[in-house]
Parts: C-alpha cells; sequence; structure tokens
C-alpha cells in the first residue's frame, strides 16, 4: 500500500513536531541565523504556513513571516525543512509551492529568503542585487534572494528587513 502523506495548513497541534523537525534540520545554531533574527521579532503567518503529515505527524513545514524591508512589506520565507527519512521526494517544494500559492492569492507582492540559489531559482528567485537589503546580521549575499509575486513588487524595495506588518 502507498504512503499517504498530504498536505495540510499549519495549525498550533504541529509545532511540537516542527520544532523537531527544525531541531534535525539546523541543529543548536539556528538560533544564531539571522532570519531567526527576523522571525524572533513576531509569529509568522498560519495562513501562509504547511506542513507535510504523514499519519497526523508534520513531516515537513514550511513557514511565512511577515516583514518590512526598509518600509516595504513582504514575506520571509523559511524554515523549509523536511525530516531526513522524507528528503529528496519533493515534500519541501510541494510546500514551498503551496506556500507561494497562496502568498499570491493574498494579495502579498514580494518573498524573500536566505537560501541555495540552485534550488530556489527554478521557482523564480533571485540573487538580491547588492546594498539593497540589509539582514539584522551577516548574510552571504549570494544566499539573500527575492521573488515578485506581483510584477514591480520589488522595484524600489531596500533597507533593513525586520519583522513587521505594513500599516493599513
Amino acid at each position: 500500500m502507498p504512503e499517504t502523506i498530504s498536505i495540510a495548513p499549519e495549525a498550533p497541534q504541529h509545532d511540537d513536531d516542527i520544532e523537531s523537525i527544525h531541531a534535525e534540520a539546523f541543529g543548536p545554531g539556528r538560533y544564531a541565523r539571522a532570519a531567526f533574527r527576523v522571525r524572533e521579532g513576531g509569529p509568522h503567518d498560519r495562513d501562509l504556513s504547511f506542513v507535510a503529515l504523514k499519519d497526523g505527524n508534520a513531516i515537513a513545514s514550511v513557514r511565512l513571516t511577515p516583514i518590512l524591508v526598509g518600509n516595504s512589506p513582504g514575506l520571509l520565507l523559511g524554515p523549509l525543512a523536511v525530516r531526513p527519512a522524507f528528503k529528496n521526494l519533493g515534500w519541501g517544494r510541494k510546500l514551498m509551492v503551496r506556500a507561494l500559492e497562496a502568498a499570491h492569492a493574498h494579495g502579498h507582492g514580494l518573498v524573500i529568503l536566505v537560501g541555495d540559489r540552485p534550488y530556489y531559482e527554478p521557482f523564480g528567485f533571485r540573487v538580491v542585487p547588492a546594498g539593497r537589503i540589509a539582514m539584522p546580521g551577516p548574510v552571504d549575499p549570494n544566499r539573500l534572494l527575492a521573488l515578485e509575486l506581483q510584477p514591480g513588487s520589488f522595484e524600489n524595495v531596500q533597507g533593513t528587513v525586520r519583522w513587521g506588518r505594513q500599516a493599513a
């Protein structure tokens, strides 16, 4: 019988599984990363965050967190993590696509992340031009990537990334 794995919106009951997945994927050093510092500013958006579930347990997770780059709104993608036994089966990509589709449907225009360019480029992410965006800590500039969900949404964006939502 084939393994049944489904994708669902993240819910509070998934928190312990997700924390375990992050610990496996990134170890204790994750707390020192620049992207983690941004996420410390406030909660991620559960409406835009998803899990892959097997037998009711999360085996992979992706989160989108509201940010401001200077005064421009955007989303920070990550962490995107998959339990080792389920890596290289496409679950990370499926979760990311679902999250990006949800972000687009909710009217968001820009997503940034710190990650491996070869993995994210096929989805439209591009290296941020030097000097446009600063993270609250050191980041390899070749790993700072952006994706426009709405044409022109990155055009005048520049500044330091911080947690936040644009005032309505």
